[in-house]
């Protein structure tokens, strides 16, 4: 087996903290890849399953005990705020959201995630008011759903969109397609001090190939980075 994905646990619904989230998730996760470990070792596993930021080193360290970790297999799907934050942006702007390009670092929850605003393919110009709009729908993108479903589940749809986008990527990889560039919560060392933090990665046939660095910030991210960095403590 070359691709795992792990999209399993309880949905949030109003009123629930992604700590209530982690509660029940994690020992399901835990499971799950106490199981890859045992049987598709070496496979690329895609962790979906919610809180991103705690289960995807939750994953690693099942791998760890199991003398399995390859940090190149491991991913955290966050292309559901990369979604998010083309779709927002393609409003603002005005074009097809497919014509959009945001990259989102840093985690996969409220504040921890940073749409880089400046490194917008196309290049582009926004206010500073639409900034702090932009930037506050993408990480509360979540949220809003909840609340607009009203009990009844969080992204659906929307996720399994973001799931298959992200797996077909890795998929490309594998067979050797050239510059297969996605976002993903990864293991960091290259980029940041924490053990993992969402950046832009190169897939491959070995997983994970390049690690890409933040780039340039504008004065606003590097204010909001350091919020971020911290929350992933």
């Amino acid at each position: 087996m070359d691709l795992v994905i792990i999209p399993a646990g309880v949905p949030r619904k109003p009123g629930m903290t992604r700590d209530d989230l982690f509660k029940i998730n994690a020992g399901i996760v835990q499971s799950l890849c106490e199981g890859v470990a045992k049987f598709c070792p070496r496979a690329i596993v895609n962790i979906i399953s919610n809180p991103v930021n705690s289960t995807v080193a939750i994953a690693a360290e099942v791998f760890k005990r199991a003398g399995v970790y390859n940090p190149k297999l491991l991913m955290g799907v966050t292309t559901l705020d990369v979604a998010r934050a083309n779709t927002f942006v393609a409003e603002v702007l005005g074009v097809d959201p497919k014509a959009v390009n945001v990259p989102v670092v840093g985690g996969h929850a409220g504040v921890t995630i940073l749409p880089l605003l400046s490194q917008v393919q196309p290049s582009c110009y926004f206010t500073k008011q639409e900034v702090e709009y932009l930037t506050n729908r993408i990480q509360n993108g979540g949220t809003e759903v909840v609340e607009a479903k009203a009990g009844a589940g969080s992204a659906t749809l929307s996720m399994a969109y973001a799931a298959v986008k992200f797996a077909d990527a890795c998929l490309r990889g594998l067979r050797g397609d050239a510059e297969v560039i996605e976002c993903a919560f990864v293991a960091s060392e290259q980029v940041t001090e924490l053990p993992f933090f969402a950046t832009k990665v190169q897939l491959g046939r070995g997983g994970i190939e390049v690690v890409f660095p933040l780039g340039l910030l504008n004065e606003y991210e590097r204010e909001q980075h350091p919020i971020a960095w911290n929350c992933l403590l």
